[in-house]
């Protein structure tokens, strides 16, 4: 009989218009719901915890780490949605509340998409980032802040428009003044974009030697707007950023080995055998030096000063200084061993010579015009020294 009247009681009593038994079965509603999606969101926060942990994979890492960013408050806020639709609502109420579930699902959506960018720049920062290097940190901060407000933009934008704002205007507004920015500081926004450009591409880090036209030296310091090059003769070089990706940049961080070919040439007067000789003297005196490996040595060409031959040679340390004392070496060994074989190198030279010729007597044959000067004739030849 007692439940009976309590049933009774529950249906026939309201609070604030609603009937309580509706209230209650929201109320039981909303609890179930929120219970419901905590316990959805730890497994699978769990499982992506777990498959990141028996395999090495970054995406069920970043997964977890973005569900892990789920926001209380609105889950709570998503619940109690749940159960406000259950009950007897008047109908300009239940526009709103579809509002609210727009609302809450956005902003979630960009608190994860929020946490997504933090994770993928500071792994990009981690990756990338080198010793001196200032301009990784610094363009991904740029590039943080740009993602993100260009998210909550978007977000803010989808908002406004399910509720009803007209946001035509607004987006026009917003791009006449994004090109009158835009144009005010092309130069500034060229270069922080060149910074980006030179920290996701990296055609050189900081310590690199590199050559840009006739400028080359060590990178010491890679900016928003400008990188900083100390040449060979000591002093600074400060360069745009825009400007430095405009040109060809020798980059020489990588470089293993120097392939190094030059010529030289010998005298006519040299015998068939002694020319033949010539390149397995110097491949003896390349193969006899270490750090070098054999290439090739052939007669190139029969010039017209010299018997022209061409060496190619590969120098195993990419160090400057060590290419110069190896040629310095195979140099001083090709006159030892060059003047040994009898077998001197080539000058070009010109030799002259002047014939003297006396003046014909007036109306002889010789074919002149009466009071013709008479100049000398002059032949040339070459000769080799």
């Amino acid at each position: 009989m007692q439940d009976f009247a309590f049933s009774t009681w529950v249906q026939e009593t309201s609070f604030l218009g609603i009937p309580l038994w509706n209230l209650i079965l929201a109320v039981t509603a909303a609890a179930a719901t929120y219970v419901a999606i905590q316990m959805v969101l730890h497994v699978l926060t769990r499982r992506a915890e777990n498959w990141a942990a028996q395999t090495p994979n970054a995406t069920a890492k970043a997964v977890a780490d973005v569900l892990a960013g789920t926001s209380r408050f609105l889950v709570l806020m998503v619940a109690l949605l749940v159960g406000a639709s259950l009950l007897q609502l008047p109908g300009r109420w239940e526009n709103r509340l579809n509002q609210l579930w727009f609302v809450a699902v956005a902003l979630q959506m960009g608190m994860w998409g929020m946490r997504a960018i933090g994770l993928g720049v500071h792994r990009y920062v981690d990756r990338h980032a080198s010793a001196g290097m200032t301009q990784v940190s610094a363009s991904a901060t740029l590039l943080s802040w740009a993602l993100r407000t260009l998210l909550w933009s978007v977000v803010l934008l989808a908002i406004l428009s399910n509720v009803g704002v007209n946001i035509t205007a607004f987006i026009a507004s917003l791009g006449v003044g994004g090109i009158a920015v835009a144009l005010a500081v092309q130069n500034i926004l060229g270069d922080l974009f060149a910074s980006l450009a030179i920290a996701v591409d990296k055609p050189f880090e900081v310590g690199d030697f590199i050559v840009v036209g006739d400028i080359s030296g060590t990178v010491q310091v890679i900016g928003l707007k400008t990188t900083r090059i100390r040449s060979l003769q000591g002093e600074q070089v400060v360069m745009s950023n825009t400007e430095l990706l405009k040109r060809t940049i020798s980059n020489y961080r990588l470089l293993e080995t120097r392939r190094i070919v030059f010529g030289f040439g010998v005298t006519f007067d040299a015998t068939p055998e002694q020319a033949e000789a010539v390149p397995q003297v110097v491949r003896k005196i390349i193969e006899g030096l270490p750090q070098l490996r054999f290439d090739r040595a052939h007669l190139k060409a029969v010039g017209a000063h010299a018997l022209e031959y061409e060496v190619v040679y590969i120098v195993q340390d990419p160090g400057y200084a060590v290419y110069m004392d190896m040629q310095q070496a195979i140099n001083l060994a090709m006159l030892r061993e060059f003047k040994a074989l009898g077998v001197a190198f080539a000058l070009p030279a010109r030799t002259v010579h002047i014939a003297s010729a006396s003046t014909p007597a007036v109306g002889s044959q010789s074919g002149v015009a009466p009071g013709a000067p008479i100049l000398p004739a002059v032949s040339t030849a070459s000769s080799e020294q």
